[in-house]
């Protein structure tokens, strides 16, 4: 049984409660909120024995083992670094941190303290994004990935009539590209590696913060389009382009169905249908890693998550989006 610590008590954390219903081996034991009330709150929904207000007085307890973090992105580094000093390991919600400066610290205190820190990428690790991976050769050679990502954001009515929440808030580390464009790049980091260059171009909003955007990215023999949008929606699939096929991704970030499209005109479904809901399988992973004493996971590996960031990082610097946490 692996006993987990929770930080922020939102609608994702909901989620990966739900999932971990699904495992044998998953306990929540204890969760962390700034506010009493809603640590006791969202303890006694879930029956949660341990709550806490303070963040070192959890790290230090004996009640977990590992924690999941799905706290404002400019957190994640400092909790995360926290709880792994004190030998817990961590599962960490996309983005892993405001940036690459970051990221390598999160890695050297997994590495000085022999945990297992993950970030919580929940695409990478699905059936049909394993099936995506199995199916890849048959179209060919590979010339285009895109990536598409545009959800309108219910907290931009609030911006529109002047109330500004945190997801447009540059000292939580938030905007387009981190919360929505991450699940664009990560995959295909995952698929193709580390790219030779980075074109980007966003739209910045008065908090300074992106609301939406578009990479071209280049690689050897292929390029990749990213697109992520809070401010709009789009209905288009992603797509990777093959000379012999393209295939056809209805949703990056949690793809349901997968179809490849010859050029000779015949169609072939390659998607399956998730027995589980879409968390499990992270958790899946991250419990199965601390089980067998892995400190990485080859999915969500630290250096897929790291190039992610440096993506994302130079792509902050040619649009001028800064964060507190850059200085």
């Amino acid at each position: 049984m692996i006993r987990f610590g929770i930080i922020g008590t939102n609608w994702i954390t909901d989620r990966l409660i739900d999932a971990g219903t699904k495992l044998d081996d998953f306990q929540v034991a204890a969760v962390y909120s700034r506010s009493k009330e809603n640590a006791k709150d969202f303890a006694a929904r879930y029956g949660i024995r341990e709550t806490f207000t303070n963040l070192d007085e959890m790290a230090k307890s004996n009640k977990i083992d590992a924690v999941y973090i799905a706290s404002p992105n400019s957190l994640h580094a400092t909790q995360a670094i926290t709880f792994m000093n004190h030998r817990k390991h961590v599962l960490c919600e996309k983005p892993l941190a405001s940036n690459t400066a970051e990221v390598d610290s999160m890695i050297e205190a997994a590495n000085a303290n022999q945990v297992l820190l993950m970030e919580a990428m929940k695409t990478t690790l699905l059936p049909n994004f394993k099936s995506i991976q199995q199916n890849l050769y048959k179209l060919g050679k590979i010339r285009r990935y895109v990536g598409n990502f545009s959800k309108y954001s219910s907290r931009y009515d609030a911006y529109k009539e002047g109330t500004i929440l945190n997801a447009f808030k540059p000292e939580f580390s938030n905007g387009s590209l981190m919360d929505l464009g991450v699940y664009c790049i990560y995959p295909m980091v995952l698929l193709f590696g580390h790219p030779n260059s980075i074109k980007a171009s966003s739209y910045l909003l008065e908090t300074q913060v992106d609301g939406e955007g578009s990479l071209l990215i280049e690689y050897d023999e292929m390029d990749a389009v990213i697109m992520h949008s809070k401010i709009s929606n789009s209905y288009s699939p992603s797509e990777i382009i093959g000379e012999d096929g393209s295939m056809m991704i209805n949703n990056i970030s949690e793809p349901t169905e997968v179809e490849i499209r010859y050029k000779d005109g015949s169609t072939e479904k390659i998607s399956v249908e998730d027995e589980m809901p879409s968390m499990y399988y992270e958790l899946r992973e991250f419990i199965d890693l601390i089980k067998l004493g892995k400190l990485e996971s080859e999915v969500n590996s630290h250096q897929h998550s790291r190039t992610t960031a440096e993506i994302i990082e130079v792509a902050r610097k040619q649009t001028g989006i800064v964060y507190p946490a850059d200085k």
